[in-house]
């Protein structure tokens, strides 16, 4: 069956000859979809195992709380920096070949960043950002170009995936501490074997894709040619994600929804880096047990998935989201307030909705960079900037939340200036959530 798809798209469903290559790339697809889920569970992995421990390393180094918030913040700025070349690496050597490199890297990362030395701490955040930046902006235009009938539930797959891994390594990080003597090293550098086994499930798909090169690339690239031809601008060739084009394509970077979709990105990523880096912190602080704030932030990261999995599939289903920037802007700051007014007797309570509306904030955010993309290339552009200044706005939100929390001795001004952030998400969000295309 042909998949619906509207404009640029509609033009390759029609068209047999470059049809053909997407079903080469889908000849597996329950390979395809085991890879994606494996390396979406690295996508918030690396950042999560650090929260719970945040404090042993700080000790161990001597960090003050501004430098400590560094540990989370270092990573979450090369998310950024990382997006900045992610599109070009996908068009220049294919996205499957650089998605497994990314794997390799995250891997090498979570490794150096645990050897003995500051440096090499911050280092290995460098690494570990990096890679994840690849992950995060190349997949929403894997997902547009291979499964373009069915984008909405494939990012819910995937973004579930992503909030499922961190859930797990949250809740994990303090017991394998212990297991392995009071390591916290060993705790982090446990999960570069996460990042493993997801490259080797990306190996069959480099191969693949490297076989498209022959008789289905030959078929996709004939389908090309006789579209450009006729003045249509298909999808790229075997595994990138540009274009053969009569003419350029307009830059995203001057297009008002993009950087509406853009700020959302970046807004709803910096209320949730800011409780990555300081949630355990929060509560500890106010009287809670270590081991007991370990075990909210693995509650908080666990209901995300209820969010990360629902908000995408009804996004999917709507002309407009505005409702569902409503809702989810509503359950992050009632969360926040709750932290404000009584953070450990109601923390159930506020963890579960600040992980609701997490979830459902990142599954927004990324279902409408699908969403308001006409196709596969503009989705890698748009994912890539909405990741370069989304990332590079929410890095500053652990840092800014620590100094703050440093000069006044409270979590509650930190805890006032993210609510004026859920204001802001609010508005922003509600302008890109329209029914219209970059």
């Amino acid at each position: 069956m042909v998949p619906r798809a509207t404009g640029v798209t509609e033009a390759l469903a029609t068209d047999a000859p470059a049809t053909a290559g997407r079903r080469a790339r889908l000849a597996h697809p329950l390979l395809l979809m085991t890879a994606i889920v494996l390396a979406s569970l690295n996508m918030r992995a690396a950042l999560a195992s650090v929260a719970p421990l945040v404090g042993e390393i700080a000790e161990q180094y001597g960090l003050s709380s501004t430098a400590s918030s560094l540990v989370t913040s270092v990573p979450v700025l090369f998310l950024g920096a990382g997006a900045l070349v992610a599109p070009w690496l996908g068009r220049r050597f294919g996205v499957e070949p650089v998605l497994l490199a990314a794997l390799v890297l995250l891997g090498a990362g979570i490794l150096v960043r645990v050897l003995p030395s500051v440096y090499a701490l911050y280092g290995g955040g460098v690494l570990v950002g990096t890679a994840i930046a690849l992950l995060n902006v190349l997949m929403p235009g894997l997902i547009k170009r291979d499964f373009p009938d069915r984008a909405a539930p494939m990012t819910s797959l995937y973004t579930g995936a992503m909030i499922a891994g961190a859930t797990v390594v949250a809740a994990a990080s303090v017991p394998l501490e212990d297991a392995f003597g009071g390591s916290w090293e060993a705790s982090l550098a446990f999960w570069s074997l996460l990042a493993a086994l997801a490259a080797v499930a990306w190996l069959p798909q480099v191969l693949l894709a490297k076989g498209r090169t022959g008789q289905a690339g030959q078929a996709e690239q004939a389908g090309r040619a006789e579209q450009a031809g006729r003045g249509r601008r298909p999808h790229d060739g075997p595994g990138a994600l540009s274009v053969v084009a009569a003419a350029p394509a307009r830059s995203v970077w001057r297009s008002a929804l993009a950087w509406q979709v853009t700020l959302f990105m970046g807004l709803q990523s910096l209320w949730t880096y800011v409780l990555i880096a300081w949630m355990p912190t929060i509560f500890t602080d106010h009287g809670m047990s270590r081991s007991t704030a370990g075990v909210m932030f693995a509650f908080n990261t666990l209901t995300q998935v209820a969010g990360a999995f629902a908000v995408p599939l009804l996004a999917g289903r709507m002309r407009s989201q505005r409702p569902l920037v409503v809702l989810v802007t509503t359950l992050v700051a009632a969360g926040y307030a709750g932290l404000l007014a009584a953070p450990v007797q109601g923390a159930w309570l506020w963890s579960a909705l600040l992980g609701v509306g997490q979830g459902g904030g990142v599954g927004l955010a990324l279902t409408l960079i699908v969403l308001r993309a006409g196709d596969a290339v503009t989705a890698s552009r748009l994912s890539g900037m909405a990741q370069t200044v989304g990332y590079l706005l929410a890095a500053a939100g652990p840092l800014v939340a620590g100094a703050v929390h440093q000069a006044t001795g409270s979590w509650t001004v930190p805890i006032v200036l993210v609510l004026g952030v859920c204001a802001t998400a609010l508005v922003v969000g509600l302008l890109a959530a329209g029914d219209r295309k970059v």
